[in-house]
């Protein structure tokens, strides 16, 4: 289940009061808006962590360089 705890009458629920807070017309484009904002959280999350790999990648190359200079 995406949503953790809630469940599918709590989702409902959460719907329903939306369709009372904003209106029919509304809620197309706050759903688009809250498509578009996951999208650019999982992307921005997924950058993070691969630059987070890159980089230890890098000291683990750099690692047995400085031990070989350090042996001369």
């Amino acid at each position: 289940m995406p949503f953790g705890n809630i469940g599918v009458g709590g989702l409902i629920l959460i719907l329903v009061i939306a369709l009372i807070i904003f209106g029919p017309s509304k809620l197309p484009e706050l759903g688009r808006a809250f498509g578009r904002t996951l999208s650019e959280f999982k992307n921005g999350t997924r950058e993070l962590l691969n630059g987070d790999k890159e980089e230890e990648k890098k000291n683990e190359d750099s690692k047995p360089q400085v031990a070989a200079a350090d042996k001369h």
